[in-house]
């Protein structure tokens, strides 16, 4: 399946099969077959998914296809491959690397101005940060501008747990809603079901839209945010598939 692996390295590629389906695996898992022969990630190890679920989702994005196969419309496949080629080989490793967001959370850091941006950051964050009190049992430092503040180390300690103890595939759907959110306790309360994507993507880009009130929506920015948040809710999609 060289092919395949082309098509994520360098864009789309022709499609090279007619048909996409699944099937069962000794183990409980499921695979992903084209034409009937087994797909295989970009580091040639067998696409197999821990929920017929996810294995219908991703074969629904193959069989989507037009005449060229385009990555950026296979987000699961996308989410799959980095799970099994990226996270299972050192699952611990990736999970620090995620929970060392908490170090610097979106949620810890209010504007100096005007006051009604601050409150509005209170309004909708504060509640987020409470969750994650009760719910980890930790304390946040909570600062204004922009400067880094350190949190506690049994704040940050406690959150790696948090993280470490999910799966390769749970772990492989939050890294996009910690990185685009810039939130590890967003992504958590989002994964977690304590708010809605809606909730959490509002609290995710409330400085975005607070700038598009005030001073207008630019296209460029517009554009961005929307590529963002097809990612953002792709990755909560495999969270809901997982379940």
């Amino acid at each position: 399946m060289a092919g395949l692996e082309m098509a994520h390295a360098a864009g789309s590629m022709k499609r090279f099969y007619k048909t996409a389906s699944v099937g069962a695996v000794d183990d409980g898992q499921f695979e992903i077959l084209l034409d009937g022969r087994p797909v295989r990630t970009p580091a040639r190890a067998p696409l197999r998914v821990p929920s017929k679920a996810i294995a219908d989702a991703i074969t629904a994005e193959w069989n989507d296809q037009g005449d060229s196969i385009d990555p950026r419309a296979m987000p699961l496949t996308g989410l799959a491959n980095a799970a099994l080629d990226r996270i299972t080989p050192e699952p611990q490793a990736f999970a620090a690397g995620l929970a060392a967001y908490g170090e610097s959370d979106l949620l810890c850091y209010r504007a100096e101005g005007p006051d009604a941006l601050a409150a509005r950051q209170a309004d909708l964050w504060e509640p987020l940060l409470d969750w994650a009190r009760r719910r980890f049992d930790v304390e946040f430092a909570v600062v204004c501008g922009i400067v880094h503040h350190p949190q506690h180390a049994a704040t940050i300690e406690r959150l790696r747990r948090a993280v470490e103890a999910r799966s390769p595939f749970e772990l492989a759907a939050l890294a996009p809603l910690v990185t685009i959110s810039g939130s590890l306790v967003i992504a958590l309360a989002l994964a977690e079901r304590a708010i809605s994507l809606d909730q959490a993507w509002s609290a995710a880009t409330l400085d975005e839209a607070w700038q598009a009130e005030k001073w207008g929506e630019d296209a460029e920015a517009t554009r961005t945010l929307e590529a963002r948040y097809r990612e953002f809710e792709a990755a909560f999609r495999l969270l809901e598939l997982l379940e």
